[in-house]
């Protein structure tokens, strides 16, 4: 197995620059990597905390640490790499990190390069990145390591009777925080007893995101107390139960934000063109009468969160086919959450569809019961949404749990 996967990181080095001259986000996965090596030299014999996540997802578990981190130990530098350019591409200039950049492929000749520049004081893995040749070398030279909010499944390599190559790679962990009951018995399972139950520490980010000032005037003024329903981060399957919705069926009166994944300027162009109410984008709002339109199409990054504030109801792309985004965010301000009907990979899916404070739908019909349903029923909508503002507050607590231990290490 440890052959063959070598040989398997061998031949994607070789095929991954063929393959990105016709893919622009394979070009960013390889052009990025070539300034890995040089960017770590800026933090070269310094006291470096890596952490690796995979994409933005990841990122914001990471974030609740990093900001700790440079509150009571600012004497390290953060390292952050990312796998992927959609998480990369949006948080490469994150202020509270030293240096930002990809994780380069895992060969062994990469994995003792980079650790032997990076020399990390202590690494920090999210969720379920496991990169084997990079983790032994981490055990190799006795570098500290720690998976956060880690998320195991029974179908995953480790738990396969040939799965001995990557159950190795974890002995690199010094400690897992889980999210949860069965991941913490999946590693007991293989003689793993260094884990905690400790949850998400993304709940703890999206709490904090109530103590800031999330006023947008544009957003006010295009709203004009009316009830809006917001749209985040939808890919065209979920457009096009949207647009339908919006062209026949919707009142004169209800307003809608929608925030695009896509931002390629055709998409968003025809997005807006299907769309028969007054539609606004954001990049043209200026010298516009906001209040006079319909929908509102944000085609741009970072605002999104403060949008979900103004929202009476939610929907949350990517569970109809891609892969579900974050719907804590939405959830944070209590209200409700409507999602496709793809999100068993998601534990606070699984939990909130549970509680029904989120609601999974899988066609035109049910989007559309669902959303006539929260519209005309104000006391079933504040109830729905205060399932997920009570699932947030009890979630709590993650990133401390993870301080007490890297107090305590570092």
């Amino acid at each position: 197995m440890k052959v063959l996967y070598n040989f398997f990181v061998f031949a994607t080095s070789q095929l991954l620059p063929i393959v990105a001259l016709f893919n622009k986000k394979l070009k960013l996965f390889v052009e990025g990597r070539k300034e890995s090596f040089s960017k770590i030299r800026e933090i070269k014999n310094e006291n470096v905390i890596w952490f690796h996540v995979a994409s933005l997802g990841e990122f914001e578990q990471a974030r609740p640490i990093i900001e700790e981190l440079k509150k009571k130990h600012d004497r390290y530098k953060i390292l952050v790499t990312f796998f992927s350019p959609s998480g990369y591409e949006v948080r490469k200039n994150y202020t509270l990190a030293d240096v930002i950049c990809y994780l380069p492929l895992d060969s062994k000749a990469n994995a003792r390069k980079f650790i032997k520049s990076v020399n990390p004081k202590f690494a920090i893995f999210i969720k379920y990145e496991f990169w084997p040749n990079l983790l032994n070398e981490l055990k190799l030279k006795e570098i500290p390591t720690i998976l956060v909010s880690g998320i195991l499944r029974e179908n995953q390599i480790f738990f396969k009777n040939y799965g001995g190559f990557m159950r190795k790679a974890l002995n690199a962990f010094c400690h897992f925080f889980v999210q949860d009951k069965n991941s913490k018995e999946l590693l007991n399972s293989i003689n793993f007893e260094n884990v905690t139950i400790a949850g998400d520490t993304r709940f703890d980010r999206v709490s904090k995101i109530l103590k800031q000032d999330n006023t947008l005037d544009f957003i006010d003024e295009f709203k004009d107390n009316q009830y809006t329903f917001i749209a985040g981060s939808t890919w065209q399957e979920d457009e096009e139960l949207l647009v339908n919705y919006i062209n026949n069926e919707a009142s004169e009166k209800e307003k809608f934000i929608i925030a695009p994944h896509n931002m390629k300027q055709e998409a968003i162009l025809e997005l807006q063109k299907s769309i028969n109410k007054r539609t606004v984008l954001y990049s043209t709002k200026a010298y516009k009468n906001l209040s006079e339109y319909s929908v509102f199409i944000i085609d741009t990054i970072g605002v999104l969160t403060k949008i979900y504030a103004a929202g009476d109801v939610a929907y949350v792309g990517g569970g109809l086919r891609t892969g579900l985004h974050n719907i804590l965010e939405p959830a944070t301000f209590g209200i409700p959450v409507v999602i496709g009907n793809k999100y068993n990979k998601f534990k606070e899916a699984v939990d909130l569809v549970g509680l029904k404070g989120c609601i999974s739908i899988s066609n035109q019909g049910e989007f559309l019961r669902v959303l006539m349903k929260l519209k005309s029923d104000e006391e079933y909508r504040k109830s729905t949404g205060k399932i997920n503002q009570k699932y947030i507050q009890k979630n709590l607590g993650a990133t401390k749990l993870i301080m007490d231990y890297l107090n305590t290490h570092l």
